[in-house]
């Protein structure tokens, strides 16, 4: 074979590569000639020699704890070659494992090493060195934090054996999973007394937030007027450094309508791995109906990423002003009910800020199941109810996903997925999903939609001009069905612009919205303007 060269440090470099890789696949023992010629010509002769085989790489002192992590056991036979980089792994793999096991001094080599007519057989011998286990978690910055919580999330809990898995995560479960703290340094470690001491350099982020909305929109009650709509929202997260959440939202969607929900959790209640959470809401549909839930859920910390939280909701749903149904010769499409579910939220969390993020994805699952009862309203005439399903089965599912895809320092774009459907033999009105408005298909009313099965996507880019403040387009595209009044499918969209402005007290809001629907046609009478104001603490 024939090889052109630039210079002799090109050549040389060839050779050494060419003996490395004999070397790895067993040739040990190879003996190599290089000679250079007056006329730039050179040749490499090699006599490969033997290639040497495994008889046996036995577990030396591997304890049963050590063997059981090991890919395939600790055993190499069967007249295998013998290659360097599957010593190699295998040696890292003992070393990773006791370095996440409370040994970080551990060291491992071959020994009884014996060499037979090109056969090889040796066995692993390590030395594990001191027990380590990790001593209290120090709090360096001027975070508030209390230092067992912090410890409780990362894993790192006073009297555990060390690990450097968790200590190279601790930004990773930072990010993700402590969104109101970050880091204003490096973590540092140090070993002392057969203890390592973590030193994390943490400051409180300003993730408490104060958010009001003010909402104009054409009053379809008043002609010719608008109707002022408002939006209160209160969340405090890390209450007395311990990790507890708390929110207040509240809406008022239309002249008789409002929406309340609050929400508290406890983060490892009873000194368990486990988050206690409960929640209220409630729904007032001007003079149709009145919906109220109540859930309680237990949360677990899966990964850095990963959180799950299972639940058991209990919703009700009353008719109000029952009167215009005296003379009903049907029922309504609007009932009272009760229904008890229970069921589990999947997410997955990898963004670069959890506040504002440019990058990185992050998604939810819901599914949940259980029974519903329909119950008779004395306002409505009994005989409407005959041959009516009283107890069913009832299942529903939602999903979301977001993607934030950086294109450079000032340019960034959201793609929002999301879907659900709610499926019941005897669905009502006020069972089904509400859509519509700034948090999911911009350009309508907040809750303007009624859904059974949906689907929408949302399109923004966005050109940033501060660390948090950005202009905004977008596209919203949906597909709703509604399975109780059985209309044809709708197609809704909207598009528009907005800015999101970050001042010294928060970030300021604004969004004009067009969009048009089986129920809506597209106008600028019909033009939604959304602006309020984040204050954030």
């Amino acid at each position: 074979m024939k090889f052109s060269f630039s210079d002799s440090l090109a050549l040389h470099r060839f050779s050494d590569y060419l003996i490395d890789s004999l070397q790895a696949e067993g040739y040990l023992n190879l003996e190599s000639n290089l000679q250079i010629k007056p006329d730039n010509r050179f040749f490499l002769q090699v006599d490969a020699g033997t290639q040497f085989k495994w008889i046996q790489l036995g577990k030396g002192n591997l304890e049963p704890w050590m063997e059981s992590s090991l890919d395939g056991g600790a055993i190499i036979a069967g007249e295998s070659p013998f290659r360097i980089e599957a010593v190699q792994h295998l040696m890292g793999q003992i070393l990773e494992t006791g370095q996440n096991n409370g040994y970080p001094f551990m060291a491992v080599k071959l020994d009884s090493i014996e060499l037979d007519n090109g056969q090889l057989r040796a066995s692993l011998y390590m030395e594990k060195g001191p027990l380590i286990t990790f001593d209290t978690l120090r709090i360096t910055g001027s975070s508030k934090i209390q230092p067992i919580y912090l410890a409780r999330k990362t894993g790192i809990i006073p009297g555990n054996p060390f690990s450097q898995k968790k200590v190279n995560k601790l930004r990773e479960v930072l990010k993700n999973s402590v969104p109101y703290l970050a880091l204003s340094g490096s973590p540092e470690m140090s070993f002392q007394n057969e203890e390592a001491t973590i030193y994390l350099p943490v400051e409180d982020r300003k993730m408490n937030a104060i958010d009001g909305i003010i909402g104009f929109l054409p009053n379809e009650i008043e002609a010719n007027k608008w109707l002022v709509t408002g939006q209160f929202d209160l969340q405090l997260y890390n209450v007395s450094g311990k990790g507890r959440d708390y929110q207040l939202n509240w809406q008022r969607l239309t002249q008789y309508s409002q929406n309340l929900r609050v929400a508290a959790r406890e983060p490892y209640v009873l000194g368990s791995q486990l988050d206690l959470g409960a929640a209220f809401s409630l729904l007032k549909e001007d003079t149709t109906f009145l919906n109220r839930d109540f859930s309680l859920r237990l949360g677990y910390q899966v990964t850095a990423n990963t959180y799950i939280d299972f639940f058991s909701k209990w919703q009700a749903g009353d008719l109000l002003e029952v009167g215009r149904y005296e003379n009903a010769t049907e029922l309504p499409e609007v009932g009272d009910f009760r229904y008890n579910s229970y069921g589990a939220d999947f997410s997955f969390t990898d963004v670069d800020d959890p506040i504002v993020p440019k990058s990185g994805w992050r998604s939810k699952l819901t599914l949940g199941i259980g029974n519903k009862t329909l119950r008779e309203n004395t306002g409505i005439d009994p005989a409407l109810y005959a041959g009516i399903e009283r107890e069913s089965l009832q299942y529903y599912i939602r999903g979301a996903v977001d993607y934030y895809y950086r294109l450079d320092k000032n340019f960034s774009s959201r793609v929002s997925l999301q879907a659900g459907e709610l499926n019941n033999s005897n669905l009502l009105l006020n069972d089904l999903y509400r859509l519509g408005g700034l948090q999911s298909i911009r350009g309508f009313n907040e809750n303007f939609f009624y859904s059974s099965r949906y689907a929408y996507m949302n399109l923004e880019p966005r050109y940033y001009f501060g660390n948090y403040s950005y202009f905004l387009l977008f596209t919203d595209l949906g597909m709703l069905e509604d399975a109780v009044r059985k209309r044809e499918r709708d197609w809704p969209f909207s598009f528009g612009a907005g800015l999101s402005l970050e001042t010294a007290g928060g970030m300021f809001n604004f969004v004009y919205a067009l969009g048009k629907s089986a129920g809506q046609p597209l106008g600028f009478n019909y033009s939604r303007i959304h602006f309020g104001f984040t204050g954030r603490f």
